[in-house]
């Protein structure tokens, strides 16, 4: 299952052992060179960086990271054909020949570089969840003084992402074996079963968890496993390496800044 896949990997992975705080550095410092950056050369390098230490650093399959790109990619191009046809003004580069629509100069780069970011910020986001497993990530919360309620909703809803999850395929399944999605009709009738036997399953399952912690001596907080070491700890030799890829981004920002396709 793909979900389970995903959660496999980060535990896994060939930078697993690196340390969780570098990681965290290293992902939010450079998404944030990504937003920030006024061309698309720089979040595409930034994408095509990431993708690299994601598939030859941290040995994920090219295949299974294919597949974990396809729906942000897929947003990212609806957003720049969108933003491309109704945003900007200027000199028309593509006459769509359908209600006087036309594709401007200022909207294509516009376009463009919201679909760069997309790439740029998401590949940042799935370097991060492909190497660090969230129990690591939810310690760090802690330590940084996140409020312990936001936590424990977080760790909660992490927890049972995937139990439901594996009901929901599992009734999906069930229902399709038995002709349920033959017709549009049958299809929109079985996913309104699925749905709602889904959300009594999960208030259901909420109640029982409650009482199951309850029952445990549940006190209000649930505890996480810090034993991340300390920020100290991430070494001189990744401090660098951090400290120069950004600062070569960062001048990539100043020398890229009038950069437009059109």
């Amino acid at each position: 299952m793909f979900e389970l896949t995903l959660d496999a990997y980060a535990h896994s992975n060939k930078l697993r052992n690196m340390n969780p705080y570098f990681k965290v550095l290293f992902a939010l410092i450079t998404m944030i060179v990504s937003l920030i950056s006024t061309s698309p050369i720089i979040p595409l390098t930034i994408f095509i960086s990431l993708s690299f230490l994601i598939i030859f650093k941290a040995k994920i399959p090219i295949k299974f990271y294919l597949k974990f790109l396809t729906i942000p990619l897929i947003f990212a191009v609806i957003t720049f054909v969108y933003m491309a046809i109704f945003f900007g003004v200027g000199l028309n580069i593509f006459e769509l020949g359908i209600f006087n629509l036309a594709v401007t100069a200022d909207g294509f780069n516009m376009g463009f570089l919201v679909f760069a970011r997309i790439l740029g910020g998401f590949s940042c986001l799935a370097f991060l969840a492909l190497t660090t497993p969230m129990t690591e990530l939810f310690a760090i919360l802690e330590d940084i003084k996140i409020p312990k309620i936001v936590i424990e909703i977080a760790m909660l809803m992490y927890r049972y992402i995937f139990v439901f999850l594996d009901e929901a395929i599992n009734m999906y399944h069930s229902q399709e074996t038995r002709n349920g999605y033959s017709t549009m009709k049958n299809s929109y009738k079985s996913m309104g079963m699925l749905m709602s036997s889904l959300f009594i399953k999960t208030w259901i399952s909420g109640e029982q968890t409650f009482v199951a912690m309850e029952s445990r001596c549940y006190d209000g907080s649930i505890k996480t496993m810090n034993e991340l070491g300390s920020i100290r700890s991430v070494g001189m030799k990744n401090f660098m390496f951090l400290l120069s890829f950004e600062m070569i981004l960062t001048f990539g920002i100043y020398l890229t800044a009038g950069f437009r396709i059109f």
